[in-house]
């Protein structure tokens, strides 16, 4: 039984930490367990949570994909200039628009990616790198080099309204951007783990040339699951744009570090093969739970930063440190 506890532990130790840190930031300000606060929470960590949630993908293959950030941009950027020519649309119909623009830049950007890694066979690192800049660069030339306001406040229901109004809440409770990721990463994490494309991700981030012999087309999975990833990213890019009700062309800047940061602290194996969603969200927790303490304990926003940098390592020497046992 000591060894269940154990192996228990070991698997389960980023949760271990997540309870840590809320009863730390908890005891350090009593404000941080309020329902208010809990509920901010959620809204900080959703685009972090949209972007790792399709960073998994690529990562279970092996991959990296350091673009996300940039998509994310880019498809915010593109989503508000369609939504400042169209000032008159409905909620429904501005939420549209702002899908829409991230399927369409997402897929773009993701499917480029894809390309260039599964048939170009370029390394995913230079690969990523190429789409970061070009992302980056058509942000500045699609917005002029400033942020692309003028954008109707009905674009800003999926990002910033909320429902559940109540007399000490006028605003309302609960966040529309949550329940939108809770939807959007609850489907990619049952296409990840419930169906046979999903067995197919797994099998070619373990070891590609096996699943090749045995009749999977890896390049198309190796494809697809950057789609996915893309659209992820630009999914989260439309609700940041949403939120803060423009597109910025320097949106989301680094959030990629953030991404990889909470994947592979959710136990997501930097070498493929295994990790998963829901566990990448514990991650995302993690992140947005250590910044949001800080930012109530008033803690330099420069030092977030090294503390973060800190973290990504502890990340990659436990994974490490997993990796060796299993050998």
């Amino acid at each position: 039984t000591m060894e269940k506890v154990k192996s228990f532990t070991k698997k389960n130790i980023i949760v271990f930490v997540l309870i840590f840190l809320c009863l730390g930031f908890g005891l350090g300000n009593k404000s941080f367990l309020s329902a208010q606060n809990l509920v901010n929470l959620t809204t900080q960590m959703a685009i972090n949570a949209m972007l790792s949630a399709g960073l998994t993908y690529v990562i279970i293959l092996g991959g990296i994909d350091i673009s996300v950030g940039s998509v994310a941009a880019l498809a915010g950027v593109c989503g508000a200039l369609v939504a400042r020519e169209n000032p008159d649309a409905s909620i429904f119909v501005a939420s549209l628009i702002w899908i829409g623009a991230a399927l369409v830049v997402g897929a773009l950007c993701g499917a480029f990616n894809g390309l260039m890694i599964a048939y170009f066979k370029v390394v995913p690192m230079i690969a990523t790198l190429a789409m970061l800049n070009m992302a980056r660069g058509l942000c500045f030339v699609l917005s002029g080099g400033s942020s692309v306001s003028g954008v109707k406040s009905n674009y800003s229901f999926l990002g910033a309204a909320r429902l559940l109004q109540t007399a000490d809440k006028p605003t309302g409770w609960i966040p529309i951007i949550t329940i939108f990721v809770i939807v959007a990463v609850f489907i990619v994490h049952i296409l990840l783990s419930k169906t046979v494309f999903g067995r197919h991700v797994y099998a070619t981030g373990s070891n590609s040339n096996v699943a090749h012999l045995s009749g999977i087309n890896t390049a198309k999975i190796t494809f697809l699951s950057h789609v996915i990833c893309g659209i992820m990213a630009a999914m989260g890019g439309v609700l940041n744009a949403s939120k803060l009700q423009n597109g910025q062309p320097g949106a989301c800047d680094a959030y990629e570090m953030y991404a990889i940061a909470a994947t592979v602290l959710g136990g997501t194996s930097l070498s493929g093969g295994s990790g998963s969603v829901g566990r990448a969200m514990i991650g995302v927790a993690v992140i947005a739970v250590i910044n949001n303490g800080m930012n109530l304990l008033h803690i330099d926003s420069y030092w977030q930063k090294v503390v973060i940098g800190m973290i990504i390592l502890l990340a990659v020497i436990l994974d490490m440190a997993q990796k060796k046992q299993k050998a």
